[in-house]
């Protein structure tokens, strides 16, 4: 999933975050203050390291994606995502003990991350699931509406107007992802893709709300200690559905007919790439304005269907092209009135990470 569409709903989350300062990471033991300010103070060569840093990270993402489809279809997703989990909680561990955090989370710390982290559970799964039977570029492409949905969350739990920008894009997000499935009946449209599609929409709308918790979050917390909680807390979640759908730590030994590697190895991989991703998102969104950013974040798409068809042979139909370049514009319109809160008298917010 794409980490930080947060641009697209900043302007109604820190009307009610109790936290109106910048955000500051402590990362790898040093302070950044992400502001329009320290960024026009970096030489010119510098300002484009923050633009490359985020597209490895969006392009580790979409390899981290077919790593878990992999796992996924081989040992389901409950094990995909119960292991993956574990391998990511120790590289977690390690980064979070190596910054030296100074004290425990508060109670306002700790009830995000339980929050946030069971929503994020439920949200995984569904996408992992939803993933394993739908076209890895169709599923990202359906994914992306999650902005356009957190717009009208924030009406129903914050109270936020929605802007006339919000009601076209989306429209122009709901018409993308009518494309896209109504492209599927012109297919093969199985009830095993129909599910799929149907999970991954459910995700989308996890990952709206998870949107609104993510800002508050990462205000508060840095990049270790949000990984490090995250992933305990889903498998805090998956350890009573062991006994039922766990596979044996020797099953991991054995060898993915697909790829011809262990399954072992590509658990490993997948909570590399997902670590590595968040941790060179988190070092971009510290150093680069959102509104910059944001629209790299669109090129998941591109990486999601390179390595669909690389790894699963998947094509890309001409619906889920046109469906996924609707649902992006209808986002990038959101994304443009937000960056432009100030010059529309909208409150300006702090910079998200």
């Amino acid at each position: 999933m794409i980490f930080t569409h947060i641009l697209l709903i900043c302007r109604f989350a820190g009307a009610h975050d109790h936290i109106d300062a910048p955000i500051k990471l402590d990362f790898a033991n040093a302070s950044y203050h992400c502001d329009a300010m320290t960024i026009a103070k970096q030489p010119h060569s510098a300002q484009y390291l923050p633009i490359l840093a985020c597209a490895f990270g969006i392009m580790t993402f979409g390899a981290m994606d077919a790593v878990m489809k992999a796992l996924a279809i081989g040992l389901g997703t409950y094990n995909a995502l119960f292991w993956r989990c574990l391998a990511a909680l120790v590289m977690a561990l390690i980064l979070y003990a190596a910054s030296r955090p100074q004290k425990w989370p508060d109670k306002t710390a700790l009830r995000l991350h339980l929050v946030r982290g069971s929503v994020t559970a439920v949200m995984a799964f569904t996408f992992f699931w939803g993933l394993a039977r739908t076209p890895i570029a169709e599923a990202i492409g359906v994914s992306f509406i999650s902005p356009l949905i957190a717009l009208y969350l924030a009406y129903l739990l914050l109270g936020e107007r929605i802007s006339r920008s919000a009601i076209i894009a989306s429209i122009l997000g709901l018409i993308g992802v009518a494309v896209i499935i109504g492209g599927k009946f012109g297919e093969e449209f199985t009830t095993d893709a129909r599910w799929g599609i149907a999970s991954i929409l459910l995700s989308a709308c996890l990952y709206a709300w998870n949107l609104i918790l993510q800002r508050q979050q990462a205000q508060i917390a840095s990049p270790q200690e949000i990984a490090s909680f995250q992933n305990a807390i889903i498998i805090f979640w998956c350890l009573p559905f062991f006994p039922f759908f766990g596979a044996s730590p020797h099953i991991l030994l054995s060898t993915d007919p697909l790829w011809g590697w262990p399954w072992i190895i590509l658990i490993m991989l997948g909570a590399f790439l997902a670590i590595l991703s968040v941790l060179a998102l988190s070092w971009a969104y510290a150093r680069a304005e959102a509104q910059v950013l944001v629209p790299i974040e669109y090129s998941m798409f591109f990486w999601a269907a390179l390595f669909g068809w690389a790894a699963f042979n998947e094509p890309i139909g001409i619906a889920t092209l046109i469906g996924t370049i609707l649902i992006v514009s209808g986002c990038l319109i959101v994304a443009r009135s937000a960056g432009n809160a100030e010059e529309t008298g909208l409150p300006k917010q702090s910079n998200p990470i």
